[in-house]
């Protein structure tokens, strides 16, 4: 839908100012035999795999899938394992897209920039045909080209080499920028013309399903936060003796040493039935004393 779009556009926005900020203030290539193409690549791919592993980390339905377990209700009504692989892999699919924005997004920039690529496969590229001197041995020839980035460590008569040499570079990164959106919007768009050939509804009803499903989402969250804001309001109550934001409390309840100490630490999910977990130290102690201890009148002097 239109949120997908907006969504995936303000990732790739993102991406490309601070790809940009990345390149000026940390990039420096090391203008080494050996060290060009791993600092390169390194630059090239290891932000892309950040990138990536935030992408799926960002998404929910990772962890739906993650965490997810079939109903008994869903084991009854779809017996059948295909359909449930279909679902699992259209769902990676979906995850996988919208994770791949960032770091093909990063990709794309970075090699249309060509600084780091440049930098990776300068001392791989070969001379013979720039004048260099013939008897210039294989290993010193790797040297001067590794040095080839860094214009201050080139002698002046291989500035015109160097030149050529870098817009060599630069073209083939260019090219290796433009051809790799160029396969991405293919395949997104023929990956949207498949999914709307195979998919079982039509246009107007596939837009009314999207417009469904993305306020059920919507509704939900808001009764989650207002259901849980309402349960934990009752353990609160137990716990202090009135609800915050009330106005005219008459009394507040002194809670006692042991009950502070019962509802501090650290606190992990606790299953006490085959249907019911605490989700708290609180929740744990509201659900196991009973109302009782000191209280306080609030229009008494203290």
């Amino acid at each position: 839908g239109k949120e997908v779009i907006i969504a995936n556009a303000i990732i790739a926005i993102l991406t490309i100012g601070g790809q940009q900020l990345f390149s000026f203030f940390t990039f420096s290539c090391p203008c080494h035999v050996g060290q060009n193409l791993i600092y390169g690549l390194a630059f090239l791919g290891v932000p892309a795999l950040i990138l990536l592993i935030v992408g799926y980390a960002l998404n929910n339905q990772t962890w739906r899938l993650v965490t997810g377990k079939r109903s008994p209700l869903q084991k009854e009504t779809t017996p059948n394992q295909l359909l449930h692989c279909k679902l699992i892999c259209f769902v990676l699919c979906s995850i996988t897209g919208r994770a791949l924005v960032a770091p093909i997004t990063w990709l794309a920039v970075t090699l249309i920039n060509g600084s780091y690529y440049v930098c990776a496969m300068s001392e791989y590229v070969s001379v013979h045909y720039y004048g260099a001197d013939p008897n210039v041995t294989a290993s010193e020839r790797r040297r001067i080209l590794a040095a080839f980035p860094c214009s201050q460590l080139v002698p002046p008569e291989l500035i015109r080499a160097r030149d050529e040499v870098i817009l060599l570079l630069r073209y083939q990164s260019q090219v290796a920028g433009w051809l790799l959106i160029a396969v991405v919007v293919i395949t997104v768009f023929l990956s949207y013309c498949l999914a709307s050939c195979f998919s079982p509804l039509s246009f107007l009803h596939f837009r009314y399903w999207s417009s469904y499903v993305h306020n059920e989402q919507e509704l939900f969250d808001e009764a989650t936060d207002q259901h849980s804001r309402l349960y934990a309001m009752q353990h609160v109550r137990k716990f202090f003796g009135f609800v915050p934001g009330s106005e005219n409390v008459k009394e507040i309840r002194i809670p006692s040493l042991r009950e502070w100490q019962a509802i501090s630490g650290l606190a992990f999910l606790k299953q006490v039935d085959e249907e019911h977990y605490d989700y708290s130290l609180l929740h744990d102690w509201a659900l196991k004393e009973s109302v009782n201890g000191k209280f306080l009148k609030t229009d008494e002097d203290p």
